[in-house]
């Protein structure tokens, strides 16, 4: 299929405080590299095709994507390109907390001056700091939230050590269980497993994360932009919701400016 081929064209937008990577998730999308960035100064812009299924038919999507600037300075101005949008990345960095406690604020500003149907997924970004492999997200059921930490692999010459299976987290060093506020302890980190550099702790886990995404009604995807873990997906994840929206004739009443049918499937240019 050629490449200046596609079914939509939708618009997104990038949001979240300063410094946790939004600059660094758009140059992955658009040039699946990864390179340090200056603090963005008011917005910037990107495009790609992304593939994804919606009622069994393949669709392709060509996202528009602005980086928004995380400064307060320019609060006002990133407003103003929420408009229209009608998917957006809540993005928070799993290293510093007050980044995901900011979210709320964040959320609102979206749900304001957004496009009333736009869809929103909460990214998790900057996991590498804290892991040498993707992370698997937990299933999250409202009442009784578990999730269960990978056993790590022991080292070399080391017996395992037999765990009773009513150990608590702090005990066994690899099971992890939400509270009712949905917060979790998570278990010690296994430098070993990080040769050349050391992991950090998480200032927010897996669990909260999804639950806080559950209970807004959120997407929810953990990334690194600096190994490209998760970036496309968490775009085609949300351009297939937002095309399920569609399917299901939620943009029937009025045109949004985000979601464009491409009636002739074929344009030139970047844009």
């Amino acid at each position: 299929m050629d490449d200046m081929t596609w079914d939509y064209i939708l618009k997104f937008v990038i949001v979240g405080d300063a410094a946790v990577g939004k600059s660094c998730l758009l140059i992955r999308l658009t040039d699946d590299r990864f390179a340090a960035s200056e603090p963005t100064l008011g917005v910037e812009f990107g495009s790609r095709l992304v593939s994804t299924t919606v009622g069994g038919q393949a669709k392709r999507v060509k996202v528009q994507c602005w980086d928004t600037a995380g400064t307060e300075s320019f609060r006002s101005i990133t407003r103003s390109y929420f408009r229209g949008a009608a998917g957006a990345l809540l993005v928070y960095d799993v290293t510093r907390r007050e980044t995901f406690e900011h979210a709320t604020s964040w959320l609102s500003d979206l749900r304001t001056h957004a496009d009333e149907n736009v869809s929103i997924i909460l990214v998790a970004n900057k996991t590498d700091l804290c892991a040498t492999e993707p992370t698997v997200l937990p299933q999250i059921q409202f009442g009784e939230a578990v999730y269960v930490m990978p056993e790590p692999a022991p080292e070399a010459g080391t017996p395992a050590p037999e765990q009773d299976a009513t150990d608590s987290s702090a005990e066994s060093g690899s099971k992890s269980t939400a509270t009712p506020s949905g917060n979790i302890s998570p278990p010690a980190k296994n430098d070993s497993a990080a040769p050349g550099r050391k992991l950090v702790p998480r200032a927010v886990s897996t669990l909260e994360g999804a639950l806080f995404a559950k209970q807004h009604n959120l997407l929810y995807v953990e990334t690194s932009a600096k190994e490209g873990w998760g970036v496309i997906d968490a775009f085609e994840q949300t351009a297939r919701q937002i095309l399920e929206r569609v399917e299901r004739g939620e943009f029937e009443r009025r045109k949004p400016a985000g979601v464009n049918l491409a009636e002739n499937k074929t344009k030139g240019g970047c844009c």
